[in-house]
């Protein structure tokens, strides 16, 4: 395995510590019976949109008890259960995998410096920071040969139902190739044959009776 310290320096350059109220957009929680393209159904979600009550949804019955793991514990189906009675058409598993697509895009778009493709996955402010990082990287020089080996594991491991908003945190446990080149393509950090362990927890937020189905990205963090 590559040093841990520049394993750290990497994955902060990808998840910007200074970003932790990063907003990004993903359809994470939807039982549509159908499943749409990933570029499809992840989008932005305009601020006025977050609030509005969704149409008809007090027609909507009562969502049967959540099917969940036996070894979850009893705060968490209790919370997970209650933003499904919020929300009938929350499906933890489809949330998960929708994580896991978000997850995947947001740290791709990064290193690539791809900063309008950003813009269609965050807020425009987070967008801006993104942007200048990129920015500050390519004035320097450097480019970003991550690659995203694994994904090794995603877990919920909490949340809770405040009024009508929901919070959704999982855990994310990935092996990842993390390198940093000069303008010469010399590796200045990293390893090009190790891959590194990264444990990062994230947090999503919905307006439940919202009609625009999206959550937003609103805390991140790295676990030990």
């Amino acid at each position: 395995m590559g040093d841990s310290s520049g394993m750290i320096e990497i994955v902060v350059l990808a998840m910007l510590a200074g970003f932790i109220a990063l907003r990004l957009v993903s359809v994470l929680g939807r039982r549509t019976g159908h499943e749409e393209p990933v570029g499809d159904v992840v989008r932005r979600a305009p601020a006025e949109q977050q609030a509005p009550p969704r149409a008809g949804s007090y027609d909507l019955p009562p969502a049967a008890p959540l099917d969940l793991p036996a070894d979850m514990s009893p705060a968490l189906k209790e919370s997970l259960n209650a933003i499904a009675a919020a929300d009938p058409m929350f499906d933890p598993l489809r949330f998960a995998e929708g994580a896991k697509a978000a997850y995947r895009m947001v740290l791709e778009a990064f290193w690539k410096g791809d900063a309008e493709a950003l813009r269609e996955l965050v807020s425009d402010d987070i967008a801006d920071q993104f942007a200048e990082a990129i920015a500050a990287r390519e004035e320097e020089g450097l480019t970003l040969d991550n690659r995203l080996v694994s994904l090794e594991k995603v877990e919920i491991v909490a949340a809770q139902l405040r009024g009508a908003m929901a919070e959704v945190t999982l855990r994310f446990d990935a092996d990842l190739v993390a390198v940093t080149r000069d303008k010469a393509g010399n590796v200045v950090s990293g390893s090009v044959s190790d891959a590194v362990q990264s444990h990062d927890i994230w947090t999503f937020s919905r307006h439940t009776g919202a009609a625009d189905p999206n959550w937003l990205l609103i805390d991140t963090d790295e676990d030990a």
